[in-house]
């Protein structure tokens, strides 16, 4: 029996199992789900061992733990380092979801729930590949699982552990499924991932709400205030005026960005998809470019004052916004932070105080195409989708991928699965029965593949 007749006999079984992972509430970013994380690693871990490896770990950090796991067949052989997250982004508002967002729904061939793709779907395709390698005798490599509970809050005990415990995690290269495809019929390889720096800002007028009328005009509104701060940060051509900002910003060659303009992309479609007459962005580029190549500035939450029904003529004492930049290659993420705070810090006025809290950020990496590596996924893809796939540059951010290079001093290789529709950290986020079951065959041929490149080299 080959691995693709083993997950052909085994479908309903690997799709009950991913809903049964689907059902755990893994939201990292709030206290009031930290047993409900333990409790998806403890599921990943006890899903590993029965799949086949020798052992499996929950590696304790000062956060979630990190789910441990290797199978060691011969010292001489290559080696894959699988990396995922268990944990998963909030669901709220969860009155925008059409199903409660933790009791998985399977409809029109979509899995729909919150990490339905992003990443329990993408990462479960990882242990079911494994399963069918290692049940059909297929498995010519040694494979190595590190799966962790903080990404969707920037890895943050990731760095320690990785430092630590070079020696466990040593491999010939990074398996990463958290990125996505063009589409279903035109398969695609992520070799860009832009960075990221996140922060919070707090601005107080008064010490405490006033009335609007008896006040307004005479003290200032943190409001106000904010929101000006904010649309200062960029001119109307859509560029960041932070000096300094785009200094090591990788400008691209018209040759290259020729190259990229090859991937097909229908703008109307995009468009219509969203519901919007017009894209906005950076003058002078793409769509494609401006969420690939070009960094950008976008406000992700903002409140202060009275939300609630009806009317209330406050003059609030506090604002607040959260805020991420998303870079390109050769920016810095701190240096980005620090830019952000500098410029809140003089650039407020003396009728407020301005106080900036950093979240967390993440390096932008590209990775080469000519690697053992990009060319056995390269190949996975041509075997099971029959076509060549395309390397891509993607907007989103893994920052861990940076730090992979940087310590473990290995190239990752991220060949996702998803689409662009598929809404992640959005209501209704989804997963195609098809890319979780096409994923499945195509991880299994990588491991063929990378075997016979690095053993023929």
């Amino acid at each position: 029996m080959t691995p693709l007749e083993y997950l052909n006999d085994h479908k309903d079984k690997f799709l009950n199992e991913l809903l049964d992972l689907l059902r755990i509430p893994s939201v990292s970013a709030d206290k009031k789900f930290d047993g409900e994380v333990r409790n998806a690693a403890t599921f990943v871990k006890d899903q590993l061992i029965a799949a086949g490896v020798d052992y499996a770990e929950l590696c304790e950090t000062k956060g979630h733990p990190i789910v441990y796991a290797e199978k060691i067949i011969d010292s001489t052989f290559p080696t894959v380092l699988v990396y995922g997250h268990y944990d998963v982004q909030p669901a709220d508002p969860y009155e925008l979801w059409d199903h409660p967002p933790f009791e998985p729904i399977v409809k029109n061939d979509r899995i729909y729930a919150r990490g339905a793709c992003d990443d329990k779907g993408q990462m479960y395709m990882h242990v079911k590949a494994f399963e069918a390698m290692m049940e059909t005798n297929a498995l010519t490599c040694n494979v190595k699982f590190m799966i962790e509970g903080e990404e969707e809050v920037g890895s943050d005990n990731l760095e320690a552990f990785i430092k630590e415990e070079k020696q466990k995690l040593s491999a010939d290269v990074i398996l990463i499924s958290d990125t996505s495809i063009i589409n279903n019929d035109t398969p695609s390889i992520t070799v860009g991932l832009r960075g990221l720096s996140y922060l919070e800002v707090e601005v107080t007028g008064p010490n405490k709400d006033l009335h609007s009328g008896v006040y307004g005009g005479a003290v200032a509104n943190p409001i106000n205030i904010l929101t000006k701060l904010i649309a200062d940060m960029q001119d109307e051509d859509g560029r960041i005026t932070l000096p300094g900002f785009y200094d090591d910003v990788l400008e691209y060659s018209e040759a290259q960005r020729a190259e990229m303009a090859k991937a097909p992309f229908d703008l109307d479609h995009y468009k219509k998809e969203l519901n919007i007459e017009e894209v906005k962005g950076e003058k002078g580029f793409s769509t494609i470019e401006r969420v690939g190549i070009r960094p950008c500035l976008d406000v992700n939450g903002i409140w202060g004052g009275y939300t609630g029904p009806g009317s209330k003529t406050v003059l609030p004492s506090k604002a607040f916004a959260k805020i991420s930049t998303r870079l390109v290659s050769n920016q810095n993420s701190d240096k980005i932070t620090q830019m952000i705070i500098k410029y809140f810090e003089e650039n407020a006025p003396k009728s407020v105080k301005v106080k900036v809290t950093p979240h967390h950020g993440g390096t932008p990496a590209v990775v080469s195409t000519h690697s053992n590596g990009y060319q056995a996924a390269s190949k996975a893809f041509e075997q099971s989708w029959g076509k060549t796939p395309i390397p891509t540059m993607e907007g989103g951010s893994i920052p861990i991928v940076a730090l992979f290079i940087q310590e473990l001093k290995i190239e990752p290789i991220l060949m996702g699965f998803g689409l662009d529709s598929d809404d992640i950290h959005s209501p209704n986020e989804s997963y195609g029965l098809f890319n979780y079951y096409k994923g499945i065959e195509t991880i299994a041929y990588f491991y063929d593949h990378f075997s016979k490149i690095s053993n023929k080299n």
